[in-house]
């Protein structure tokens, strides 16, 4: 069982050896395009709730 143990780690390490980890860069570019579309798509959908929200309300007290 210890000897299974030892030869998995062993494999996971020579598999990490072999990624190609981004680049700092890399990393901080597609951090900011990721919060940039959440941030417009909480907008938007933020927005089409208040929108269809008006549109109902609007709708029931006619």
């Amino acid at each position: 069982m210890v000897n299974k143990v030892k030869q998995y780690l062993r494999e996971c390490r020579d598999e990490l050896k072999k990624v190609t980890w981004p680049s700092r860069q890399q990393v901080v570019r597609d951090t900011i395009v990721v919060i940039g579309i959440s941030l417009f798509a909480a907008a938007f959908f933020g927005a089409t709730d208040y929108g269809l929200m008006k549109i109902f309300d609007f709708s029931i007290r006619q």
